[in-house]
Protein backbone atom coordinates (compact mmCIF):
# COMPACT_ATOMS: atom_id res chain seq x y z
CA UNK A 1 0.00 0.00 0.00
CA UNK A 2 1.61 3.26 -0.83
CA UNK A 3 0.19 6.79 -0.75
CA UNK A 4 0.65 8.91 -3.75
CA UNK A 5 -0.43 12.26 -2.75
CA UNK A 6 -1.88 14.55 -0.63
CA UNK A 7 -3.87 17.90 -0.89
CA UNK A 8 -4.98 20.04 1.53
CA UNK A 9 -7.25 23.11 1.72
CA UNK A 10 -7.73 25.26 4.76
CA UNK A 11 -6.01 23.03 7.09
CA UNK A 12 -4.02 24.30 9.76
CA UNK A 13 -1.71 26.66 8.39
CA UNK A 14 -1.99 25.81 4.45
CA UNK A 15 -4.28 27.58 2.75
CA UNK A 16 -3.43 25.29 -0.10
CA UNK A 17 -0.91 22.30 -0.56
CA UNK A 18 -0.03 19.61 -3.04
CA UNK A 19 2.38 17.00 -2.52
CA UNK A 20 3.57 13.82 -4.27
CA UNK A 21 5.12 10.92 -1.97
CA UNK A 22 7.77 8.92 -3.11
CA UNK A 23 7.18 5.03 -2.42
CA UNK A 24 10.34 5.11 -0.40
CA UNK A 25 11.46 7.73 2.45
CA UNK A 26 9.60 11.08 2.45
CA UNK A 27 11.82 14.11 4.64
CA UNK A 28 10.21 16.88 5.62
CA UNK A 29 12.27 19.75 7.70
CA UNK A 30 12.41 22.76 8.87
CA UNK A 31 12.54 24.68 12.24
CA UNK A 32 9.72 24.03 14.80
CA UNK A 33 6.17 25.45 14.34
CA UNK A 34 6.35 25.54 10.85
CA UNK A 35 3.55 22.84 9.72
CA UNK A 36 5.67 19.88 9.51
CA UNK A 37 3.46 18.03 11.74
CA UNK A 38 0.42 19.23 10.26
CA UNK A 39 0.83 17.11 7.31
CA UNK A 40 1.63 13.80 8.90
CA UNK A 41 -1.77 14.68 10.99
CA UNK A 42 -3.59 15.29 8.04
CA UNK A 43 -2.51 12.01 6.40
CA UNK A 44 -3.56 10.10 9.35
CA UNK A 45 -7.15 12.08 9.48
CA UNK A 46 -7.71 10.77 6.71
CA UNK A 47 -6.68 7.16 6.98
CA UNK A 48 -8.29 6.62 10.62
CA UNK A 49 -11.04 9.96 10.40
CA UNK A 50 -9.48 11.06 13.55
CA UNK A 51 -6.26 13.26 14.57
CA UNK A 52 -3.08 11.58 16.37
CA UNK A 53 -2.97 14.50 18.78
CA UNK A 54 -6.63 13.83 19.83
CA UNK A 55 -8.11 17.36 18.33
CA UNK A 56 -11.24 18.18 17.70
CA UNK A 57 -12.46 18.48 13.99
CA UNK A 58 -12.34 22.46 14.18
CA UNK A 59 -9.72 22.79 15.96
CA UNK A 60 -7.77 21.31 12.33
CA UNK A 61 -9.49 24.15 10.48
CA UNK A 62 -7.73 26.90 9.07
CA UNK A 63 -8.28 29.87 11.19
CA UNK A 64 -10.84 32.12 10.07
CA UNK A 65 -12.55 29.49 7.84
CA UNK A 66 -15.62 26.94 8.44
CA UNK A 67 -14.26 23.92 6.75
CA UNK A 68 -11.17 21.86 5.55
CA UNK A 69 -10.83 19.80 2.41
CA UNK A 70 -8.05 16.72 2.78
CA UNK A 71 -7.77 14.42 -0.52
CA UNK A 72 -5.46 11.49 -0.64
CA UNK A 73 -4.83 9.12 -3.62
CA UNK A 74 -3.61 5.93 -2.49
CA UNK A 75 -2.67 2.23 -4.31
CA UNK A 76 -3.34 -1.11 -2.64
CA UNK A 77 -2.27 -3.92 -4.95
CA UNK A 78 -2.06 -2.23 -7.97
CA UNK A 79 -6.21 -0.57 -7.54
CA UNK A 80 -6.33 3.02 -6.97
CA UNK A 81 -8.13 4.53 -4.14
CA UNK A 82 -9.23 8.64 -3.31
CA UNK A 83 -10.20 9.55 0.05
CA UNK A 84 -12.03 12.64 0.48
CA UNK A 85 -12.40 14.33 4.10
CA UNK A 86 -14.32 17.82 4.52
CA UNK A 87 -13.76 18.57 8.15
CA UNK A 88 -16.91 21.28 9.32
CA UNK A 89 -16.64 23.44 12.25
CA UNK A 90 -20.45 23.27 13.28
CA UNK A 91 -21.40 19.65 11.41
CA UNK A 92 -20.10 16.29 11.15
CA UNK A 93 -17.05 15.84 8.77
CA UNK A 94 -17.80 14.08 5.22
CA UNK A 95 -15.86 11.28 4.12
CA UNK A 96 -15.67 9.90 0.54
CA UNK A 97 -14.21 6.69 -1.36
CA UNK A 98 -13.80 7.08 -4.72
CA UNK A 99 -16.34 9.87 -4.93
CA UNK A 100 -18.84 7.82 -3.04
CA UNK A 101 -20.16 9.16 0.69
CA UNK A 102 -19.64 6.58 3.59
CA UNK A 103 -21.94 6.71 6.42
CA UNK A 104 -19.32 5.05 9.48
CA UNK A 105 -16.11 5.18 9.86
CA UNK A 106 -15.25 1.52 9.99
CA UNK A 107 -16.14 1.90 5.92
CA UNK A 108 -12.81 3.56 5.80
CA UNK A 109 -10.37 1.30 7.91
CA UNK A 110 -8.61 -1.41 6.36
CA UNK A 111 -8.34 0.18 2.99
CA UNK A 112 -4.66 1.56 4.34
CA UNK A 113 -2.88 1.04 7.36
CA UNK A 114 -0.29 3.77 9.09
CA UNK A 115 1.75 3.81 12.15
CA UNK A 116 2.03 7.04 13.63
CA UNK A 117 5.11 7.13 15.68
CA UNK A 118 6.13 10.24 17.83
CA UNK A 119 8.10 11.72 20.82
CA UNK A 120 5.60 11.34 23.03
CA UNK A 121 5.11 7.45 21.88
CA UNK A 122 8.60 6.62 23.52
CA UNK A 123 6.73 7.57 27.07
CA UNK A 124 3.90 5.49 26.63
CA UNK A 125 5.23 2.66 29.43
CA UNK A 126 5.58 5.39 31.52
CA UNK A 127 2.75 7.39 30.86
CA UNK A 128 -0.79 6.47 32.52
CA UNK A 129 -3.28 3.55 31.10
CA UNK A 130 -5.33 5.74 29.22
CA UNK A 131 -2.90 6.43 26.79
CA UNK A 132 -2.09 2.36 26.10
CA UNK A 133 -5.23 2.33 26.53
CA UNK A 134 -5.25 3.96 23.43
CA UNK A 135 -2.85 3.00 21.53
CA UNK A 136 -4.46 -0.30 21.32
CA UNK A 137 -7.72 0.88 20.41
CA UNK A 138 -5.96 2.79 17.67
CA UNK A 139 -4.42 -0.02 16.17
CA UNK A 140 -7.36 -2.49 16.55
CA UNK A 141 -9.84 -0.58 14.88
CA UNK A 142 -7.44 -0.59 11.94
CA UNK A 143 -6.93 -3.90 11.82
CA UNK A 144 -10.84 -5.62 13.14
CA UNK A 145 -14.06 -3.31 11.67
CA UNK A 146 -15.86 -5.66 14.55
CA UNK A 147 -14.21 -4.05 17.23
CA UNK A 148 -14.72 -0.68 16.17
CA UNK A 149 -18.21 -1.50 16.22
CA UNK A 150 -17.91 -3.03 19.42
CA UNK A 151 -15.83 0.11 21.06
CA UNK A 152 -17.95 2.54 19.80
CA UNK A 153 -21.31 0.81 21.11
CA UNK A 154 -19.83 0.67 24.23
CA UNK A 155 -18.37 3.87 24.48
CA UNK A 156 -22.26 5.24 24.22
CA UNK A 157 -23.56 2.72 26.62
CA UNK A 158 -21.28 4.04 28.74
CA UNK A 159 -21.90 7.22 28.55
CA UNK A 160 -25.60 7.15 29.44
CA UNK A 161 -24.90 4.79 32.34
CA UNK A 162 -22.62 7.96 33.63
CA UNK A 163 -25.30 10.19 33.02
CA UNK A 164 -27.42 8.08 34.63
CA UNK A 165 -25.40 7.66 37.49
CA UNK A 166 -25.28 11.65 37.94
CA UNK A 167 -29.46 11.79 37.01
CA UNK A 168 -30.01 9.09 39.96
CA UNK A 169 -29.72 11.49 42.55
CA UNK A 170 -32.80 13.69 41.40
CA UNK A 171 -34.66 10.51 39.87
CA UNK A 172 -34.14 7.65 42.01
CA UNK A 173 -36.93 6.22 40.26
CA UNK A 174 -34.41 5.14 37.47
CA UNK A 175 -32.32 2.65 39.07
CA UNK A 176 -33.82 -0.35 37.80
CA UNK A 177 -33.15 1.50 34.01
CA UNK A 178 -29.19 0.31 35.03
CA UNK A 179 -29.90 -3.25 34.69
CA UNK A 180 -29.94 -2.69 31.11
CA UNK A 181 -27.25 -0.99 30.87
CA UNK A 182 -25.64 -3.17 32.76
CA UNK A 183 -26.27 -6.17 30.89
CA UNK A 184 -25.13 -4.23 27.69
CA UNK A 185 -21.91 -2.97 28.65
CA UNK A 186 -20.63 -6.37 29.95
CA UNK A 187 -21.73 -7.83 26.34
CA UNK A 188 -19.66 -5.06 24.57
CA UNK A 189 -17.14 -5.55 27.28
CA UNK A 190 -16.33 -8.89 27.04
CA UNK A 191 -16.13 -8.59 23.37
CA UNK A 192 -13.30 -5.32 23.79
CA UNK A 193 -11.57 -7.93 26.15
CA UNK A 194 -11.12 -11.14 23.95
CA UNK A 195 -9.92 -8.89 21.62
CA UNK A 196 -7.53 -6.82 23.22
CA UNK A 197 -6.20 -9.78 25.03
CA UNK A 198 -5.15 -11.58 21.24
CA UNK A 199 -3.56 -8.43 20.09
CA UNK A 200 -1.68 -8.24 23.16
CA UNK A 201 -0.78 -11.79 23.08
CA UNK A 202 0.75 -11.41 19.38
CA UNK A 203 1.92 -8.11 19.83
CA UNK A 204 3.82 -9.30 22.86
CA UNK A 205 5.33 -12.30 21.02
CA UNK A 206 6.95 -9.88 18.00
CA UNK A 207 7.73 -6.96 21.00
CA UNK A 208 9.73 -9.55 22.82
CA UNK A 209 11.71 -10.42 19.87
CA UNK A 210 12.55 -7.25 18.97
CA UNK A 211 13.53 -6.07 22.79
CA UNK A 212 15.80 -8.81 22.97
CA UNK A 213 17.89 -7.85 19.82
CA UNK A 214 17.59 -3.76 21.24
CA UNK A 215 18.71 -4.88 24.43
CA UNK A 216 21.90 -7.07 23.11
CA UNK A 217 20.19 -10.56 24.26
CA UNK A 218 20.41 -8.87 28.17
CA UNK A 219 16.98 -8.54 28.82
CA UNK A 220 13.19 -9.82 28.07
CA UNK A 221 10.61 -8.14 28.24
CA UNK A 222 6.95 -9.80 28.77
CA UNK A 223 3.96 -8.27 27.83
CA UNK A 224 0.45 -8.66 29.38
CA UNK A 225 -3.11 -7.55 29.22
CA UNK A 226 -4.78 -6.13 32.99
CA UNK A 227 -8.26 -6.20 32.82
CA UNK A 228 -10.13 -4.74 35.70
CA UNK A 229 -12.63 -8.19 35.82
CA UNK A 230 -12.46 -11.13 33.27
CA UNK A 231 -14.79 -11.64 30.57
CA UNK A 232 -16.46 -14.31 32.44
CA UNK A 233 -17.09 -11.95 35.91
CA UNK A 234 -17.32 -9.00 34.22
CA UNK A 235 -21.61 -8.49 34.14
CA UNK A 236 -21.49 -9.89 38.01
CA UNK A 237 -18.17 -6.97 38.86
CA UNK A 238 -20.15 -4.58 37.41
CA UNK A 239 -23.30 -4.91 39.33
CA UNK A 240 -21.33 -5.53 42.10
CA UNK A 241 -19.87 -2.23 41.49
CA UNK A 242 -22.99 -0.51 41.32
CA UNK A 243 -23.06 0.82 45.21
CA UNK A 244 -19.65 2.59 44.68
CA UNK A 245 -20.74 3.72 41.39
CA UNK A 246 -23.72 5.51 42.49
CA UNK A 247 -21.55 6.94 45.34
CA UNK A 248 -18.98 8.43 42.71
CA UNK A 249 -21.64 9.19 39.94
CA UNK A 250 -19.24 7.08 37.46
CA UNK A 251 -18.96 3.76 36.13
CA UNK A 252 -15.75 2.19 38.22
CA UNK A 253 -15.36 -1.43 36.29
CA UNK A 254 -15.26 -2.33 32.54
CA UNK A 255 -12.58 -2.23 29.69
CA UNK A 256 -12.66 2.03 29.87
CA UNK A 257 -10.36 1.15 33.23
CA UNK A 258 -8.04 -2.10 31.91
CA UNK A 259 -4.10 -1.65 31.34
CA UNK A 260 -1.41 -3.39 29.97
CA UNK A 261 1.81 -4.90 32.13
CA UNK A 262 5.21 -4.23 31.08
CA UNK A 263 7.99 -6.73 33.08
CA UNK A 264 11.20 -7.59 32.69
CA UNK A 265 11.86 -10.84 34.80
CA UNK A 266 9.42 -9.95 38.31
CA UNK A 267 9.60 -6.45 37.63
CA UNK A 268 7.14 -4.42 36.17
CA UNK A 269 9.32 -1.96 34.13
CA UNK A 270 6.07 1.13 34.62
CA UNK A 271 7.10 1.49 38.44
CA UNK A 272 10.68 0.19 38.87
CA UNK A 273 12.23 0.29 34.98
CA UNK A 274 14.80 3.12 34.06
CA UNK A 275 13.99 5.79 31.73
CA UNK A 276 16.32 3.80 28.92
CA UNK A 277 14.12 0.78 30.22
CA UNK A 278 10.85 2.15 29.47
CA UNK A 279 11.92 3.86 26.04
CA UNK A 280 13.21 0.58 24.68
CA UNK A 281 10.90 -0.88 25.45
CA UNK A 282 7.91 1.34 23.76
CA UNK A 283 10.38 1.45 20.15
CA UNK A 284 10.04 -2.19 20.41
CA UNK A 285 6.20 -1.90 20.78
CA UNK A 286 6.35 0.11 18.06
CA UNK A 287 8.33 -1.57 16.12
CA UNK A 288 6.36 -4.71 16.71
CA UNK A 289 3.17 -2.77 15.27
CA UNK A 290 4.82 -2.56 12.15
CA UNK A 291 5.89 -6.37 12.06
CA UNK A 292 2.30 -6.93 13.43
CA UNK A 293 0.29 -5.05 10.55
CA UNK A 294 2.40 -7.06 8.15
CA UNK A 295 1.93 -10.45 9.15
CA UNK A 296 -2.30 -9.66 9.38
CA UNK A 297 -2.61 -8.06 6.43
CA UNK A 298 -0.16 -9.18 4.25
CA UNK A 299 1.42 -5.50 3.48
CA UNK A 300 3.60 -3.05 5.22
CA UNK A 301 1.93 0.16 6.78
CA UNK A 302 2.50 3.46 5.81
CA UNK A 303 4.85 4.87 8.78
CA UNK A 304 4.88 8.32 9.57
CA UNK A 305 7.71 9.75 12.06
CA UNK A 306 7.08 12.63 13.87
CA UNK A 307 10.45 14.32 15.04
CA UNK A 308 11.86 11.01 16.48
CA UNK A 309 15.28 10.44 15.97
CA UNK A 310 16.12 13.05 17.52
CA UNK A 311 14.89 11.51 20.84
CA UNK A 312 16.72 8.51 20.20
CA UNK A 313 20.31 7.44 20.90
CA UNK A 314 22.66 6.43 17.94
CA UNK A 315 22.05 2.19 18.80
CA UNK A 316 18.12 3.30 18.96
CA UNK A 317 18.28 5.32 15.82
CA UNK A 318 20.29 2.22 14.00
CA UNK A 319 17.71 -0.07 14.64
CA UNK A 320 14.32 2.07 13.67
CA UNK A 321 16.31 3.23 10.11
CA UNK A 322 16.93 -0.47 9.33
CA UNK A 323 13.59 -1.66 10.55
CA UNK A 324 12.04 1.07 7.76
CA UNK A 325 14.19 0.03 4.94
CA UNK A 326 11.43 -1.70 3.01
CA UNK A 327 7.86 1.04 4.46
CA UNK A 328 7.27 3.88 2.43
CA UNK A 329 7.97 6.54 5.38
CA UNK A 330 7.41 9.94 6.20
CA UNK A 331 10.14 11.56 8.52
CA UNK A 332 9.24 15.05 10.33
CA UNK A 333 13.03 16.47 11.45
CA UNK A 334 14.73 19.73 12.09
CA UNK A 335 17.88 18.70 9.78
CA UNK A 336 19.00 16.17 8.06
CA UNK A 337 22.41 15.85 9.69
CA UNK A 338 21.20 12.65 11.10
CA UNK A 339 20.07 10.46 7.56
CA UNK A 340 23.92 11.98 6.16
CA UNK A 341 25.45 10.47 9.81
CA UNK A 342 23.88 7.24 9.31
CA UNK A 343 24.11 7.03 5.65
CA UNK A 344 20.62 6.29 5.10
CA UNK A 345 19.13 6.39 1.74
CA UNK A 346 16.48 9.18 1.03
CA UNK A 347 14.09 9.13 -1.61
CA UNK A 348 12.71 12.89 -1.66
CA UNK A 349 13.18 15.76 0.69
CA UNK A 350 11.31 18.69 1.64
CA UNK A 351 11.28 21.94 3.18
CA UNK A 352 8.78 23.71 5.22
CA UNK A 353 8.82 27.18 5.93
CA UNK A 354 5.66 29.14 7.88
CA UNK A 355 3.16 27.01 5.83
CA UNK A 356 5.54 26.38 2.51
CA UNK A 357 6.30 23.28 1.31
CA UNK A 358 9.30 23.42 -1.31
CA UNK A 359 11.06 20.13 -2.66
CA UNK A 360 14.44 20.38 -2.49
CA UNK A 361 16.30 17.53 -3.72
CA UNK A 362 15.46 13.94 -5.34
CA UNK A 363 17.63 11.44 -3.33
CA UNK A 364 20.39 10.45 -0.61
CA UNK A 365 22.94 7.80 -1.63
CA UNK A 366 23.79 4.99 -0.01
CA UNK A 367 27.15 6.48 1.54
CA UNK A 368 24.80 9.99 2.40
CA UNK A 369 25.65 12.19 0.16
CA UNK A 370 22.85 14.79 -1.31
CA UNK A 371 22.34 13.75 -5.10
Amino acid sequence: MIIESLELKNYRNYDQLHIEFSPGTNIFYGNNAQGKTNILEAVYVCCTTRSHRGSKDREMIHFHQEESHIKMNIRKNGVPYRIDMHLKKNRTKGVAINGIPIRKASELFGIIHVVFFSPEDLNLIKNGPADRRRFVDLELCQLNKLYVHSLVSYNKILMQRNKLLKDLAFKPEYEETLDVYDMQLAQYGRELIGSRSRFISQLGEITREIHYQLSGGKEELHISYDPCASQEELEDAIRRSRVQDKKQKVTLVGPHRDDIRFQIGEADIRRFGSQGQQRTAALSLKLAEIELVKRTVKDYPVLLLDDVLSELDGERQNHLLAAIDHIQTMITCTGLEDFVNHCFPVNQVYRVVEGTVSREVRAMSQEGMIE
